[in-house]
């Protein structure tokens, strides 16, 4: 396909989809819920208000912009409203927050089950951007669920947590993330401190109250909106962790849950980034090597995937001291064009554009790298970006307290290097994120022990590149004996819902009719 910029950006668009909005450019993810149960029973006030669902609007910047979502097929029309929660759910009769909902009805409502509810990852991903965008691979769950999606306190529509304008936005994501020399480290930090200072200046009194156990009690008392008894979830990516925690902390009021594209729920920053690092270098080296078995028809240089991962390394470094021409009169750098590949690694679908973009690279044009950057990064085609980086920072850095200093970051560095030439230091440097937040962090990494809790099915994606496959194995674990399923696709990308007839059966075989699949069955 030709790669006009109006293409490019359709093109990315449709990885950022893919992607279930898990932002690499992030400190992983520490997530624990840390609770004694009793969740928002304090709260209940809240349970008693009724919604008022109106036709959507399109969405708004902070949540990606883009056109008001499209009738569903027969007609069904998407319908949004927002429900009010505590800011501090300790103390609930302060001050409140408006959290931005959107549903679709069940089209075979003789037979509805309930609410299925869905969180998509980040964290900072728009649920009610994204849920219309995916419908279309939830239709027949949809037959008896009404869906459901949210965006969490500080995303999108819920309170947004705001950091910089969209013009220092664009200086920040095109900065140096690797650096090399003093000069460039001492950059890299003071711009670590701009971005927090500037999330604190113009959203300090929010930041401690969007962590991932505030958006638990957040779905609980969607739940009791709802009119539901017990909630139906669907969490992909970070929607594990997120259901990991509402699961700890709510484990009498689970329904029929499933995780896919599993957070290992058990690792610290460290070793959550050291993961994506490998997972990222498995999902490339997958490429890799297929592009080579096809022979002459694969475009990049090289006649081994090591040969062309070694022009992949040299094509990156030339960009740290000359970028290329990008999409409309920018250039992409060495930060965009990493983040370019990492976002089409998310689905095997996109290889062929990944070998497209590189080729185009290759011969000095950026454009659909560029776009694909612009796609994880939260870019919006008039120039605008959404909050995902903020309200991602926001969150990730509220639920961690893990603070790495420069020394720390740079003797971490060499296994990072170690466990992926390409993306090693990338996400290496990333432990920094957290650094100069203005806000403590609440844990090393989450409690999800869910006692009493019915089956929660857990499915890993042997080739996932973001949150690698050993993390299910540990999230069954961690919610422990006769509550954690396991299911393996094995496959390639991000997630496996969608990907497999098998999955797929065995999901839609469990929250349709409540058949819970043997533990350890295996998909291909």
């Amino acid at each position: 396909m030709p790669t006009t910029s109006a293409a490019a950006r359709r093109t990315a668009r449709r990885a950022a989809l893919a992607s279930a909005t898990a932002l690499v450019l992030l400190t992983a993810a520490g997530c624990s819920g840390g609770g004694d149960g009793d969740g928002a029973g304090d709260a209940t006030d809240f349970a008693a208000q009724k919604l008022d669902w109106q036709p959507c609007p399109a969405p708004s910047q902070a949540e990606g912009g883009g056109t008001k979502p499209s009738p569903l097929p027969g007609g069904a029309t998407w319908e949004c409203s927002f429900m009010e929660a505590p800011l501090d759910y300790d103390d609930p009769g302060g001050d409140t927050i408006e959290l931005a909902l959107i549903r679709a009805r069940a089209s075979d409502p003789d037979r509805r089950i309930g609410s299925l509810v869905f969180n998509f990852g980040g964290p900072g991903g728009s649920g009610v951007a994204t849920l219309p965008a995916a419908a279309v691979d939830y239709g027949t769950l949809r037959t008896r669920y009404d869906l459901v999606s949210f965006d969490p306190r500080g995303v999108g529509r819920s309170e947004p947590v705001e950091c910089l304008d969209d013009q220092q936005m664009e200086e920040w994501v095109a900065e140096d993330s690797t650096p090399d020399t003093p000069a460039e480290v001492e950059t890299f930090t003071e711009s670590l401190t701009s971005f927090a200072d500037a999330c604190e200046s113009n959203s300090g009194e929010a930041l401690p109250h969007v962590g991932t156990t505030e958006a638990a009690r957040d779905m609980d008392l969607m739940r009791q909106v709802l009119g539901d008894d017990k909630l139906h979830y669907f969490g992909i990516s970070y929607g594990t962790e997120l259901g990991g925690v509402y699961a700890h902390l709510f484990p009498r009021n689970v329904g029929r849950a499933v995780f896919d594209a599993v957070v290992d729920p058990t690792e610290t920053s460290e070793q959550g980034s050291l993961g994506q690092a490998e997972g990222f270098q498995l999902a490339l080296t997958n490429f890799l090597e297929d592009c080579v078995s096809r022979g002459d028809d694969c475009r990049l240089p090289g006649s081994t995937a090591g040969e062309i991962q070694d022009w992949i390394i040299r094509f990156l470094d030339g960009l740290d001291g000359k970028p290329i021409p990008g999409l409309g009169g920018r250039e992409l750098t060495q930060s965009q064009g990493l983040n370019g590949i990492a976002q089409t690694l998310y689905s095997r679908e996109y290889w062929e554009l990944l070998e497209q973009a590189l080729d185009e690279a290759e011969g000095g044009d950026g454009a659909l790298l560029m776009a694909f950057s612009d796609a994880l990064t939260g870019r919006n085609e008039n120039g605008t970006y959404s909050n995902s980086q903020a309200a991602g920072s926001a969150i990730g850095c509220v639920d961690s307290k893990e603070r790495y200093t420069l020394e720390q970051t740079r003797d971490a560095l060499p296994r990072f290097e170690k466990a992926s030439p390409v993306f090693g230091a990338f996400l290496g440097w990333g432990l920094m994120g957290c650094t100069e937040w203005p806000v403590p962090g609440t844990w090393t990494h989450p409690d999800v022990s869910a006692p009493g809790a019915p089956p929660i099915l857990v499915i890993g994606n042997t080739g996932d590149p973001a949150t690698p496959y050993e993390g299910a194995q540990r999230m069954a674990e961690a919610l422990g004996e006769g509550v954690g399923v396991r299911m393996t696709y094995r496959g390639e990308g991000h997630g496996a819902y969608g990907n497999s007839a098998c999955v797929d059966r065995a999901v839609n075989g469990y929250l349709l009719d409540g058949r819970v699949p043997k533990d350890g069955t295996v998909c291909r």
